[in-house]
């Protein structure tokens, strides 16, 4: 039996996630100039310039490895969150955190709980090591806490959360959130995706690293691509009890991320001008995008992150319309939303391009 032959069949059953297009690609393929990418949830203002100037500064050091323990990053991250650096732990990307907590905490056959229409890459990487996903319906698209506490068995190893949760933009409350963590056990790991919650307005947004102790399995995940635009360094973190994050660091391969990432998100994190820009911009963006969105006779959900979905009827054939007038979002067939799209919240200038080029396809259906 050759090696191909012995791929088990919950690799063979895969199928790997699909990015949204490039702006490049797109415009190759429809021979059109100046697109606007709002598909991926990107600061429309791009990178922070202090992480920029950081970087720049020091490209001349590009030929040494990285800091193999992102020494200077994981100490000005612990300040700013208040917590020890033995708490954190950095990916490339938050999305190798969530592989790192299954490699380290779940064998083939467990089980993961988390929201149906919830971040695809929860499901993928808990079928790559062999788990199985239990996958809850969402509630007025939201996540159903109650019902996720149900589906918890005693083979139940995770449970992700998204808070806000992608793609819907929705949030769960302090309320909701407290009962939820009084009925399940406080040894099932509880991963928390936080990717957008410095974007969240609501006063009653609970903020998981306020629950953080030795005591419970929780692991709050966070990332700098989304408020601080460094999406193309890809480095995330993880924040959790110090036991449970030095069994991951166990697994944590060498150098996992790069040193032109560790210095531009450290100096990130002191550009509070870039991210009070950004914030504002979003919640601009948000407003007009709605108010749009009712003139148009259209459906939305109202969104605590950076993007929109909107119901717009035939999503695929909406998406590939847009994608003809330069408009770049994405379709939500693969989440089983497939009579909408989403849309990242870009500059006024862009925004008022997706609502004109929306405009002119609505009309003719």
């Amino acid at each position: 039996m050759n090696v191909m032959e012995q791929v088990p069949d919950y690799i063979r059953s895969l199928i790997p996630y699909e990015p949204g297009k490039p702006i490049e690609e797109v415009e190759r393929e429809y021979g059109i100039a100046n697109s606007v990418k709002l598909a991926s949830n990107e600061n429309p203002l791009g990178p922070s310039p202090k992480a920029v100037s950081a970087i720049r500064e020091r490209l001349e050091q590009l030929h040494l490895y990285p800091d193999g323990d992102c020494f200077y990053l994981k100490r000005g991250l612990a300040k700013k969150l208040a917590t020890a650096p033995e708490n954190l732990i950095f990916g490339n990307g938050s999305n190798e955190i969530i592989e790192l907590a299954i490699r380290t905490f779940m064998r083939p056959g467990d089980e993961a709980v988390m929201a149906r229409q919830a971040f695809v890459v929860y499901q993928l990487v808990v079928q790559a090591a062999g788990g199985k996903s239990k996958a809850v319906p969402l509630r007025a698209f939201a996540h159903d806490l109650d019902a996720i506490a149900d589906a918890v068995t005693p083979r139940t190893k995770i449970v992700f959360l998204a808070n806000p949760n992608n793609p819907t933009g929705t949030i769960y409350r302090r309320e909701e959130w407290e009962k939820f963590l009084a009925k399940v056990s406080r040894d099932l790991l509880l991963i928390v995706d936080e990717a957008y919650f410095e974007y969240v307005q609501e006063p009653a947004y609970p903020d998981s690293l306020r629950y953080h102790d030795e005591e419970r399995a929780l692991l709050t995940l966070r990332t700098f691509s989304k408020l601080y635009g460094l999406a193309g360094l890809r480095i995330g973190y993880g924040v959790g009890p110090k036991s449970l994050v030095a069994m991951m660091q166990r697994v944590r391969q060498p150098f996992n991320v790069n040193a032109a990432a560790q210095w531009g998100a450290l100096a990130a994190l002191e550009d509070a001008d870039h991210v009070r820009r950004s914030l504002e911009v979003n919640r601009e963006g948000l407003q007009y995008l709605e108010s749009e969105l009712r003139k148009l006779g259209l459906e939305f959900v109202p969104s605590c992150a950076n993007f929109i979905l909107v119901r717009v009827g035939k999503g695929q054939e909406v998406f590939k319309k847009l994608l003809a007038q330069g408009v770049i979002v994405r379709p939500m067939g693969g989440y089983e939303f497939p009579d909408h799209v989403r849309v990242t919240v870009g500059t006024m200038a862009e925004n008022r391009r997706f609502i004109g080029a929306l405009e002119r396809i609505i009309k003719t259906f």
